[in-house]
């Protein structure tokens, strides 16, 4: 089955390919993947080209490591994907707080082209 039409991009973390010469890149699945993890990497404002790409879940740093601040940071995730990743259809995202400051976010998404479900997370630190 021929996947190009879901994409390829630069891997991340970014690399050098050392068998091919150049830069790592990334396919089909996990380049989405890989991107939902920039997105939600990524404050608003940290591109200057692009300066309203991001989440906003980074606005939440000093916040209470609490369940309120995870719903916020939930519904700041949801927000974020439905406009920076369109080849997605969000399912579920469960966000928590966890020992330390850090809250635990976990994204459950369908590919819209191929109905192929996904997962992704990451885990926020907080200040």
């Amino acid at each position: 089955m021929r996947k190009d039409f879901l994409g390829r991009g630069w891997q991340f973390p970014f690399r050098v390919d050392p068998a091919a010469g150049g830069v790592a890149t990334s396919e089909y699945e996990e380049n989405i993947r890989q991107n939902i993890t920039i997105i939600l990497g990524t404050k608003p404002g940290e591109r200057q080209m692009l300066p309203d790409f991001g989440c906003r879940m980074h606005e939440m740093m000093f916040s209470p490591n609490t369940s309120t601040t995870a719903t916020t940071i939930k519904h700041y995730v949801e927000s974020a994907l439905a406009r920076w990743e369109p080849r997605i259809e969000v399912q579920d995202v469960n966000a928590w707080p966890d020992a330390g400051g850090m809250i635990r976010v976990e994204v459950k998404y369908r590919i819209v082209s191929t109905g192929q479900p996904g997962e992704a997370s990451v885990n926020f630190q907080q200040g």
